[in-house]
C-alpha cells in the first residue's frame, strides 16, 4: 500500500515539474545545442537514491539529523530535486546558470541557496557532503563527469545518473554504494604522498 500510495503522490508532483519545465523550456537562455534546458529526472528514481544516501548517512556516521550533510544539484534547474534534498534535511544547495530556471528556483529557495555560476567553472565542489547531477550536458559530459569526481572530496557521495563515462567502475578512488543505484562514495583523492 505504501508504494501506490508513494507513485500517486509522485504522479502528481510529476504534473507540477512538468508545468514549471514546460515554462523555463520556452524562456531558457542556454546555448541548447551544447547544454540541456531543464529537462526533471523521474521523482521516483530521485526519492529512492535521496531514501539511499539517507539511510547510508545516518548508519555510517549514527546521526539523527541530515542538516548536518550539505548536497548540491549540479545543474539545478527550477530546483525540483533540492525540494526532495530539503524534505530529507539536507542543508540544500543548487548551481545553475539559466536565468529562466533561477527565476523560478528563487520561488522556492532563498538565494543563498542558489549558486549562480557555470558548473564547468565553479570552484567549491569541495565544501559538499553529497553532490548530485542528471547528465547536464550535451557535449562534453564526459569531461563535466572527470572535473566533478576531481574537485568532489574524499567522503563525498556522488550521485551521477545518465554518467557517459563508465570510469569511475575502476577508479580506485570511488566506491559504489549500490548496485542498483548511480550512487559512489570518494574514499580517496588519489594521491600519493610526494607526488602531484
Amino acid at each position: 500500500m505504501i508504494n501506490q500510495e508513494r507513485k500517486l503522490l509522485l504522479g502528481v508532483i510529476n504534473r507540477f515539474i512538468g508545468r514549471f519545465s514546460r515554462q523555463i523550456q520556452r524562456k531558457t537562455l542556454l546555448e541548447t545545442s551544447r547544454e540541456y534546458p531543464f529537462v526533471a529526472m523521474d521523482t521516483m528514481q530521485v526519492f529512492e537514491q535521496l531514501l539511499f544516501v539517507e539511510r547510508y548517512l545516518r548508519e555510517k556516521y549514527g546521526c539523527q539529523e541530515l542538516e548536518v550533510f550539505s548536497f548540491v544539484d549540479v545543474g539545478c534547474g527550477f530546483g525540483n530535486v533540492m525540494l526532495f534534498a530539503e524534505q530529507f534535511g539536507f542543508e540544500t544547495y543548487g548551481i545553475e546558470k539559466d536565468e529562466a530556471s533561477i527565476e523560478v528556483a528563487l520561488g522556492f529557495f532563498d538565494k543563498k541557496q542558489i549558486i549562480r555560476a557555470d558548473i564547468m567553472n565553479y570552484k567549491n565542489y569541495q565544501r559538499f557532503d553529497v553532490v548530485y547531477f542528471f547528465c547536464p550536458l550535451t557535449e562534453g559530459e564526459r569531461e563535466f563527469e572527470e572535473f566533478i569526481e576531481n574537485e568532489i572530496r574524499p567522503g563525498a557521495i556522488l550521485i551521477g545518473n545518465y554518467k557517459r563515462s563508465k570510469k569511475i567502475e575502476t577508479n580506485k578512488r570511488f566506491r559504489r554504494l549500490s548496485a542498483a543505484l548511480p550512487i559512489w562514495e570518494k574514499v580517496s583523492t588519489g594521491f600519493q604522498k610526494g607526488r602531484l
